[in-house]
């Protein structure tokens, strides 16, 4: 009994079921492409936060972000000296900073400036009361500067 082989020399196999499945799948393929109700739609997982009315109240979408930890620095002042200076620093140096005393001192969240204040003491503890909160749109006239 001799083997059948196809046109490459491999034996040949019941190709006749793998050619009906391909077919049907290149058919529902087609028909999918051109059936414009059979495209895929997006899975309704999440609220938009784009659409007016949407179900879940802006509480809520805030409720995500709200245990986020951020980084708070306060600035006194500036100064820029010279490694040779700096290295000459020690104990009881006094470096001299461009704020001027009484100034109010920035507050910066995640490197962005949002307020300026003046220090408090409460309990022992330094802390700084806001007396000014940047805007958003005065950030950004500072950014394009």
């Amino acid at each position: 009994m001799a083997s059948e082989k196809d046109d490459l020399g491999n034996p040949a196999t019941d190709d006749v079921g793998l050619d009906d499945d391909w077919a049907a799948a290149m058919a529902e393929q087609a028909m999918a492409e051109t059936a414009p109700s059979a495209k895929a739609q997006p899975a309704d997982i999440f609220p938009s936060f784009d659409e007016p009315g949407s179900k879940a109240s802006l509480i809520n979408e805030l409720d995500m972000i709200l245990d986020i930890p951020v980084q708070i620095a306060v600035e006194l002042g500036r100064t820029r000296i010279t490694i040779k200076n700096l290295l000459q620093l020690a104990h009881g140096s006094v470096v001299e900073l461009d704020a001027l005393a009484g100034e109010p001192l920035s507050v910066f969240v995640n490197g962005t400036l949002i307020a300026q204040g003046e220090v408090v003491v409460v309990n022992d503890k330094f802390g700084i009361r806001l007396t000014d909160i940047v805007t958003p749109s005065e950030r950004a006239r500072k950014i394009g500067h």
